[in-house]
């Protein structure tokens, strides 16, 4: 009996040391063959916020299934609030690599609007899992990124799903960082106008003057409101 325990065990042991092995040497082949899986895919990105007064600019990028479908996604700006939010969770569960990042007002001083705009894609573009052989750009200014190939649309948010799912994304979690900053400086109304130049806003500004949330390069009083773009 002691013998054929010995014998099980050293049965076991073979069995995991095998397949300890074999999992070594698939991680080995899926890591040198990442670089060529990777390239497969395209991104689609887009920006929020930068039309605003205050608050970051948001860009996202997205890595969708070739054959993801959503009946709902469309450009951001032409859902509700409520749609947004349900088309969210999906993106984020169902794409295959997405990433969000901020440029805060301090950064958007120092190198305008545009630029920080095309930055917080392409900081996005980085953080993603995977590099991607083609990235898809919402509007018509972009800067070359590594040496991937890139195209822009315009009105891309309405035209294909991975830059509609970014713009999804963008506004979402842009909205989400307003909402949270509105309970420091509540007379300015972020939680609605989400730092847009709406009269409200202008008018806050008037009273109140303006917050470290605000873009200082933008001319904020209501009679002198330009964007630098």
């Amino acid at each position: 009996m002691l013998f054929e325990r010995d014998v099980s065990a050293t049965s076991i042991n073979k069995t995991i040391k095998s397949r300890y092995h074999l999992t070594a040497v698939i991680l080995y082949f899926r890591q040198m063959l990442r670089p060529f899986l990777e390239n497969h895919f395209e991104a689609g990105t887009d920006e929020a916020g930068r039309g605003c007064l205050a608050g970051p600019v948001t860009a996202a990028a997205v890595i969708l299934p070739e054959d993801f479908k959503n009946p709902l996604l469309n450009d951001s700006k032409q859902l509700t609030e409520k749609q947004r939010a349900q088309l969210r969770p999906i993106i984020e569960s169902e794409s295959l690599h997405f990433a969000v990042t901020h440029i805060f007002p301090d950064e958007i001083d120092q190198i305008n609007i545009l630029k920080a705009s095309i930055r917080a894609m392409q900081l996005c573009l980085e953080k993603l899992d995977a590099s991607p052989r083609h990235i898809a750009v919402d509007g018509n200014r972009f800067s070359p990124y590594k040496d991937i190939p890139h195209t822009c649309v315009i009105k891309g948010d309405s035209k294909y799903m991975h830059i509609a799912a970014a713009s999804v994304l963008a506004k979402t979690h842009r909205d989400a960082y307003m909402e949270t900053i509105h309970e420091e400086y509540p007379m300015y109304n972020w939680k609605k106008n989400k730092g847009y130049p709406t009269k409200e806003h202008r008018d806050a500004i008037r009273i109140h003057g303006i917050t470290d949330y605000h873009r200082k390069s933008f001319r904020l009083l209501p009679e002198q409101l330009s964007f630098d773009f």
